[in-house]
């Protein structure tokens, strides 16, 4: 089972992708900024990050930048989520494997998780 660690400190939207990434047979783990993003990765081994841009005690750009910087998650695709457009978010952040806007349509995230995760 591809674990999938959802990043993002909107309540309405972790619930959301737990549930659509969870009936398409994810194991999601939630974490609600950037620094327990950190925490979690470094006990868990996740086959794909979703990253929110814009959240507290440590953003998307931050956390992207902290997990780039360890050559073992060179390879590890990440989704950036924002409800900014891609241009604006791209000033900040970089090394992301896609770009989902907010609000999420359901297919799109199946879709570029299904273009990043190949599957067994």
């Amino acid at each position: 089972m591809k674990i999938i660690l959802v990043v993002d400190d909107e309540f309405g939207i972790t619930e959301a992708l737990g549930s659509l990434l969870g009936d398409e047979g994810y194991h999601v783990l939630i974490a609600v900024n950037g620094q327990q993003g950190l925490e979690k990765l470094a006990n868990l081994q996740p086959d794909l990050i979703m990253i929110d841009y814009m959240m507290p005690i440590m953003d998307g750009a931050k956390m992207l930048e902290a997990i780039r910087s360890q050559a073992k998650y060179e390879q590890l695709p990440i989704i950036l989520m924002s409800g900014v457009a891609e241009p604006t978010a791209r000033l900040h952040c970089n090394g992301y494997s896609a770009f989902l806007r907010k609000p999420l349509r359901a297919d799109a995230v199946l879709q570029t998780i299904a273009r990043l995760l190949p599957a067994d």
